[in-house]
């Protein structure tokens, strides 16, 4: 599975931006997904999960209520809507898979990654 993501940019405090994640290979039909971020001297940190039928989500505390995630299977795209963005939301945005059907907000449970996308939101 290859991961391609992209969507980012800078953008205002309030504003809103689409992350996604384009995959290759028919297995990821099957598969979990997530997105993690890290800012500038900080830790890789788990944003959203979604299991393989799109069902099943899960949120960090901090994004709940503000980031949605969803997957368009035909597409082998999973998105990240993200909503009234914060300063504190700025990092790089990565996008993982995992190989089983379930989503998870463990990092090392994800064995595919895309390269990442930069978020950048201004005060």
């Amino acid at each position: 599975v290859q991961l391609q993501a992209s969507g980012g940019g800078l953008v205002e405090a309030g504003g809103s931006l689409r992350l996604s994640c384009a995959a290759s290979g028919d297995a990821f039909w099957y598969y979990a997904a997530a997105w993690f971020r890290q800012a500038p001297g900080l830790d890789n940190e788990f944003v959203s999960s979604i299991d393989w039928s799109g069902g099943d989500t899960a949120y960090a505390d901090i994004v709940k209520g503000r980031f949605t995630i969803s997957r368009d299977k035909a597409k082998r795209t999973v998105y990240l809507q993200m909503n009234d963005l914060k300063p504190e939301d700025t990092a790089l945005y990565y996008c993982a898979v995992r190989e089983n059907g379930h989503g998870s907000s463990e990092r090392s449970l994800y064995k595919y990654w895309g390269r990442g996308t930069q978020v950048t939101v201004s005060s």
